[in-house]
């Protein structure tokens, strides 16, 4: 049997770990199928794993803490085996480094902005293909100069040394996205991490994409190519219960104030002072989300029980069938199609003639294919995926604010999980083949204050629902 087969049959195990993937919706004139979430890239589905881990914690639910009683003892016993967990995830279990828990990725990113010491003339490289979350919160805080993308939409990291040089004793941090979650593109942050030191500078990974399809190692501290800052999202992880994470140094997060303030963060408090805690406790005032963390914890052990070698390796089987599908179709134009090496299981594309949005409505009411369609979060770099001028895009913004957002640039994306399977890649095939030829069973209406595609109310079929 070769490695192919093995991991084809394998994913049909995976796929019987994961909660609500045989689920049946309602089609358009009241037909019914099992729904296809290829939607992945926005959140991943809830694992068995973390629903009964969150069954037994639930027997012994309490506010954390060390001295009120076995619930809250208990509570606060999984919430640090979970912390240890994400540790162990992202390799940085070598005792100088803490995982401090957040709501999200998003708000790790902000943790982190809010919380560097900057200085007047310090700079942080970004790239152009960054989430917005890991574009917006640095404004403001530093100048930013941005690492370019080639015409692919793939990181152009050797063109990194060249900028530190020319802003040289002046970039604090270098901060880029693990993984696109438009194109897929993995980037070679290792790479990146060894050039940044050799600069002085560190370096942060936005994880949130690539988490849950790479392995990760951020490697010893002094490393040259180790990782000093990583966010990730349980979102994004087989964990939906509204919990992310930061690690860095120990040491990083002993200096200033946190940037949240409250209950837990102290070691003692009068009317006129304050001493704060040690990290973690200091950067996570208030109640701490323990069944997030619990979720969590046991979707990273079920993964790492799978092995992310083998995640990675079907992820990959699974995308070249499904571009190969997606390409057969005439008049598809998949965004940065040139190179399939080292891209996560994340393919946007354009049906020409069919707006994205259209064809994201279609794929959802007719085929109960659950994608996306938009800029998701990354607009600058979609909009030089699709080759808009800068000219273009100042129009597209005026029109925005005159409150018109029917011309909003947008693509197709479909984003693959563990536990897809081709079948359902078959199901994608034939559907943008039918919109591609115009073969709509409903007629939809654009929405000009939303930009989105809704069901004509005097549509019968709609109706039939």
């Amino acid at each position: 049997m070769t490695w192919q087969v093995e991991l084809r049959q394998e994913a049909y195990w995976w796929r019987r770990q994961v909660v609500g993937v045989e689920q049946p919706v309602d089609l358009l004139g009241g037909h019914r199928s099992t729904y296809v979430n290829l939607d992945n890239a926005g959140t991943t589905p809830m694992l068995h794993s973390v629903r009964e881990a969150l069954r037994q914690a639930e027997e012994t639910y309490g506010s954390p803490h060390p001295s009120a009683g076995y619930r809250a003892r208990r509570s606060l016993e999984l919430y640090e085996q979970a912390r240890a967990e994400v540790l162990r995830f992202v390799g940085a279990w070598d005792g100088t480094r803490v995982a401090l828990f957040t709501k999200s990725a998003t708000e790790a990113v902000n943790k982190l902005a809010a919380e560097f010491p900057f200085a007047v003339g310090d700079v942080v490289v970004l790239s152009e293909m960054e989430h917005h979350a890991n574009l917006l919160p640095w404004r403001g805080r530093a100048k930013i100069v941005y690492l370019p993308v080639d015409v692919e939409g793939r990181l152009e990291v050797d063109a990194l040394p060249k900028l530190l040089e020319r802003h040289r004793g002046h970039v604090r941090l270098v901060a880029l996205a693990g993984a696109s979650n438009v194109t897929g593109y993995v980037s070679d942050v290792y790479l990146a991490a060894e050039i940044a030191h050799r600069y002085g500078a560190r370096i942060f990974v936005d994880a949130a994409q690539l988490a849950g399809h790479r392995t990760i190692d951020m490697g010893d501290a002094g490393d040259p190519r180790s990782i000093d800052f990583l966010s990730l999202s349980g979102y994004k992880l087989y964990a939906p219960y509204g919990i992310g994470a930061l690690i860095g140094p120990k040491e990083f997060f002993r200096g200033g104030a946190p940037d949240l303030k409250g209950g837990g963060a102290i070691r003692f408090v009068s009317l006129e002072d304050v001493l704060w805690n040690d990290p973690p406790a200091r950067e996570e005032a208030g109640s701490q989300n323990v069944f997030g963390a619990v979720a969590l914890a046991a979707a990273l052990r079920t993964l790492q029980a799978i092995g992310m070698d083998r995640v990675a390796a079907r992820e990959e089987q699974l995308l070249a069938y499904a571009l190969d599908r997606i390409e057969e179709v005439p008049g598809v134009e998949v965004l940065g199609s040139a190179s399939r090496e080292e891209r996560l299981g994340v393919v946007a594309f354009q049906i020409h003639g069919v707006p994205a949005r259209l064809v994201a409505a279609a794929l959802g009411w007719e085929w109960g294919i659950g994608a996306r369609a938009g800029c998701f979060c990354a607009s600058p770099y979609v909009m030089r995926l699709l080759g808009l001028s800068r000219q273009e895009v100042e129009r597209l913004r005026d029109r925005m604010l005159d409150g018109a957002l029917d011309e909003l640039p947008a693509a197709v994306r479909v984003s693959l999980g563990l536990y897809n399977v081709e079948q359902e890649i078959d199901r994608l095939h034939e559907a943008i083949r039918a919109i591609r030829l115009g073969e709509f069973k409903g007629r939809y209406a654009l929405q000009p204050a939303t930009g989105e595609y809704l069901l004509d109310a005097t549509d019968d079929i709609g109706r039939t629902l």
